[in-house]
């Protein structure tokens, strides 16, 4: 076994590694889905980025060295490479740990409390200045600069696929202040879903609920693999939700606006009436955000393939600019 395919192994199947904002598999499927976009020099332009990531980042030993295609082995690359962002998350690698991660890149909450059954956001309440949003404009201008180094785009590129599936988790957009929670419920995080007495290593929040609605409601059957059963997922996805039909709502590089529409999506269907804390939502609540988490990940991935076709067909293209008023 060469040397690349074990590190490959012992990263995916020995660490126990924490996923966020979707499990990975809902990461790779939104992945999966942007790589259908791209033509064929988008994609090799793309892959081979990736494959120039720093040493220190071990963003390149995810790339395979076995008898597929190289086209396979680019395509599990690039859907691994999604998930990197969590897989730095490891405190067991220190060093990459310090130099890599970032939490608040996750998320961009926007502040809010209910009042007399209305939505009322905080507005003296900010997030981390620099956020998911403020990281994708900032990686979106790196991935189109020629000066810039494919080493940099490398980590910059596997940011930007991991933080656009991200923003499209209504709850990494929103912290709900309530009389328990008057700093914020952390997106979802301290909003508890099993009885009170429940052992800490068994409980569910309302943000672990979302990241596994495709898996949950999906599930593999007898241990399918990732070649067998993102593709599957993907397509089960896009044909309820067309790109033909999406296709005025992809406001491609405004990524301001895409936290926007999770936060409306987080303070209006999230919290909805039949959710309360301590009890796991019932069959409607499920189906509802199945539903809700369905379309977020069919967007988040139509939207990336636009962004990254855009990037990466082309040899320049405009560079996509906040808002006045956006983050």
């Amino acid at each position: 076994m060469k040397k690349p395919l074990l590190n490959i192994l012992l990263f995916l199947f020995v660490l126990p590694l924490p996923a966020f904002a979707w499990d990975d598999t809902g990461h790779k499927v939104v992945s999966y889905i942007a790589w259908q976009q791209m033509s064929p020099t988008a994609r090799e332009r793309a892959a081979r980025i990736l494959a120039a990531a720093n040493e220190d980042s071990d963003l390149g030993v995810f790339l395979a060295s076995d008898s597929r295609s190289l086209g396979a082995r680019q395509l599990e690359h690039f859907l691994i490479a999604s998930t990197w962002s969590d897989i730095i998350r490891n405190r067991d690698y220190k060093f990459r740990f310090r130099k890599f991660h970032r939490g608040p890149w996750h998320y961009l909450d926007t502040f809010w409390k209910e009042t007399d059954g209305r939505v009322e956001i905080i507005s003296d309440m900010k997030s981390d200045k620099e956020n998911a949003v403020e990281r994708l404009f900032a990686f979106d201008k790196l991935l189109r600069d020629p000066a810039a180094t494919d080493v940099d785009k490398a980590t910059a590129l596997a940011w930007v696929l991991h933080l656009a599936g991200d923003i499209h988790q209504p709850l990494h957009c929103s912290a709900r202040i309530t009389e328990l929670e008057p700093k914020g419920d952390q997106g979802g995080n301290l909003f508890e879903l099993m009885p009170k007495e429940t052992p800490r290593e068994n409980r569910v929040s309302l943000h672990w609920y979302w990241d596994q609605l495709l898996t949950k409601n999906l599930p593999r059957e007898n241990d399918e693999c990732d070649q067998e059963y993102i593709p599957f997922a993907a397509a089960k996805i896009t044909k309820k939700y067309p790109r033909a039909k999406m296709e005025s709502r992809l406001k491609a590089g405004k990524f301001d606006e895409w936290q926007r529409e999770g936060f409306q999506l987080a303070s209006t269907k999230v919290y909805s009436v039949g959710l309360k804390r301590n009890e796991m939502p019932g069959t409607a609540y499920k189906k509802a955000a199945f539903g809700i988490a369905s379309e977020q990940i069919a967007l988040a991935g139509y939207r990336l393939g636009v962004m990254l076709e855009q990037i990466f067909s082309q040899p320049t293209s405009p560079i996509a600019q906040p808002t006045p008023n956006g983050n």
